[in-house]
């Protein structure tokens, strides 16, 4: 149980924590994806985990996108297709969102595509002050956020702040993101890591079924979205067979997109593309 090459995995008095470990920018590479969907799977009925905490090994770095490589490569022959299942990516999230056990996220530095929206399926989100940044970088790209966003940010920040974190493409700073909701709370960097440590220690001591069913009772606030995860994934689909979209996310590539130094910019290349 927990055998990954770039998750490491540590147990301490129930409380799980994930480091996020995939150099050089914590890129969702299909390695990566695999490991996280299975790690969602193992951790949801583990009994020992009472709360899972994901952070990364990377201080600028929490998540990033899902790999543009991959993403060209996927077919677009014919017509786009509108599924009757959802996707891997959405049932890793859903697991996310649904296993019977708080999932809190410390992002000390940026997230963005697909890593955004994992951590918008999570539980909590906590930031640090000065560090923390969100950049849903889809739309410059020629696509859409295909891996729950276009679902999970209207919930959290309203619609009219979703649209601007979708459609703008650009960079959100954790003082930002706090004022929205995105983060429960963005804190001085140093006092992230004692922060949600000390939290997680906190909901580790409570008792699991009344925490598993005191989240039950808060998802059950919501509809069931399916409907909606279908659908995104069928506008992606569409996204994929515009015209201009492979030339987007090839200059994407070309600019210094996955790499270190594009991806701390990666607003400001998304407007260049």
């Amino acid at each position: 149980m927990y055998d990954f090459e770039l998750i490491r995995v540590a147990n301490d008095d129930g409380v799980l924590t994930a480091l996020l470990d995939n150099p050089p920018v914590n890129l969702i590479t299909r390695q990566l994806f695999r490991e996280l969907r299975l790690f969602a799977d193992e951790v949801a009925v583990d009994p020992e985990a009472r709360v899972v905490v994901l952070r990364s090994a990377d201080p600028d770095f929490f998540l990033a996108h899902f790999d543009v490589t991959l993403i060209l490569g996927f077919p677009v022959e014919g017509e786009a297709q509108r599924a009757t299942e959802i996707s891997g990516f959405h049932r890793m999230c859903e697991r996310f969102r649904t296993m019977p056990k708080p999932t809190i996220c410390e992002i000390a530095g940026r997230v963005g595509g697909g890593g955004g929206e994992l951590a918008a399926s999570c539980d909590m989100r906590f930031g640090a002050l000065g560090r923390t940044t969100l950049c849903q970088m889809e739309v410059p790209l020629g696509i859409l956020p295909g891996g729950t966003g276009t679902q999970r940010l209207p919930a959290l920040l309203g619609r009219g702040r979703a649209m601007e974190v979708v459609l703008g493409g650009d960079d959100i700073d954790a003082a930002m993101l706090e004022r929205w909701g995105w983060l429960n709370r963005a804190l001085a960097a140093d006092d992230l890591t004692p922060f949600v440590d000390r939290l997680a220690r906190r909901l580790a001591g409570f008792s699991s079924g009344a925490v598993a069913l005191a989240k039950a009772a808060v998802l059950a606030a919501s509809p069931d979205p399916t409907t909606g995860l279908l659908d995104e994934a069928y506008l992606f689909d569409q996204s994929l067979r515009l015209a201009d979209t492979p030339d987007r996310m090839r200059r994407f590539l070309e600019l210094g997109g996955q790499t270190r130094a594009g991806e701390l910019r990666v607003g400001e290349l998304g407007g260049e593309i």
